[in-house]
């Protein structure tokens, strides 16, 4: 197997799990949201569009870092505040409707918890792809290219030459 299909076949496999993890998400979120808003006296239309704009911003928030951080770029304070504060306002409604206990709560916060997380490993993937690696070790920084390849850390994972510490963790990820 190449070092391309392998590559490949990670993301589909990201990609598809993501979806997935979406479609569920969506659907709980939704309802939840929609409950929500329903109970402090929104319409009907504006119930069904308020889910709708909170993980749409989630989404737009995280394609405009995404598009900074291929540029090399960390990304705005707007993109930041906007991803953090619907996170948690979708995270908070579906608290809010769960039963009044702690497995309740739980229970009701992991799909929209999971989602995030899962459409982060995906936008990472996304970000540090052998391609934009590659280039970001043309421009000088750190990573994977056919010149230096990768350097093994003394621990069980693999890190960009010249990353050290505990940068070195997250490297690959949010650098």
């Amino acid at each position: 197997m190449t070092r391309h299909s392998v590559e490949r076949r990670i993301k589909v496999i990201t990609m598809a799990s993501v979806l997935l993890v979406a479609l569920v998400a969506a659907v709980v979120s939704f309802r939840h949201m929609h409950e929500l808003a329903r109970w402090h006296g929104e319409d009907a239309l504006a119930a069904a569009l308020i889910p709708l704009s909170v993980d749409g911003t989630i989404v737009a928030a995280s394609m405009s870092l995404l598009s900074s951080s291929r540029y090399g770029r960390r990304g705005g304070v707007i993109p930041w505040t906007l991803l953090v504060v619907s996170s948690l306002a979708s995270l908070g409604a579906n608290v809010a409707v769960a039963e009044p206990s702690l497995i309740g709560r739980v229970i009701a916060a992991w799909p929209s918890f999971a989602l995030i997380g899962a459409y982060e490993m995906l936008m990472c993937q996304v970000r540090q792809s052998p391609a934009s690696v590659a280039s970001s070790v043309r421009r000088g920084g750190g990573g994977w290219s056919r010149r230096r390849g990768w350097q093994a850390n003394s621990g069980d994972y693999w890190r960009p030459d010249g990353v050290s510490g505990a940068r070195s963790m997250i490297a690959w990820c949010w650098t």
